[in-house]
């Protein structure tokens, strides 16, 4: 059973944390983040650190306790340090271009994919087949970085497609292979 839902948040200098009622509201140097916690749950600043207590046990209400308490870590480290992700297109002739408020993927279609950046998400393209995304939002940036990869999924018989750095495809032989 995880412990994770008992440990204190610790909370750093330069955030700002606001709790009123159910709703918190977190600002830091990269931006401000909202939730509502459930009603089950409450929650006290002590002494720089945020604790997230439970009003009844239940499975239910125990899970909850862990799920919440993950996200307003997660919003504190965004607002204070950032989440980054980097994705990396491996074909030929596969590139990417930041043009505005669009990102611009050619990726072996008969046309360019283009796909507008959230607000709050940074794009930076190094290379022309590397793209870094910064956000305070770790959902936000991990649902934008899904939908990108969902154009092309990477493949097990060439390796192409858009992969997240440091992941491994497991290659298959095709057939020739079958031998």
């Amino acid at each position: 059973m995880s412990r994770i839902r008992k440990l204190p948040i610790k909370i750093p200098a330069n955030v700002d944390v606001n709790c009123s009622g159910l709703d918190i509201t977190i600002k830091g140097k990269f931006g401000t983040l909202q939730n509502t916690i459930p009603a089950v749950l409450g929650l006290e600043q002590i002494d720089g650190s945020l604790i997230l207590s439970l009003k009844d046990q239940t499975r239910t209400n125990r899970g909850l306790h862990g799920l919440y308490r993950t996200l307003i870590n997660n919003m504190v480290t965004g607002v204070s340090e950032q989440f980054q992700l980097t994705l990396i297109l491996q074909g030929v002739g596969y590139r990417a271009a930041v043009q505005g408020k669009d990102l611009t993927l050619n990726l072996g279609y008969s046309h360019p994919v283009k796909m507008l950046i959230p607000e709050g998400l940074s794009v930076e393209v190094v290379q022309n087949t590397t793209i870094n995304f910064k956000a305070c939002d770790k959902a936000a940036l991990g649902l934008f970085a899904a939908n990108v990869r969902s154009w092309r999924p990477p493949e097990p018989y060439k390796g192409k497609g858009i992969l997240y750095k440091g992941e491994i495809v497991k290659r298959k032989a095709g057939k020739s292979g079958k031998k």
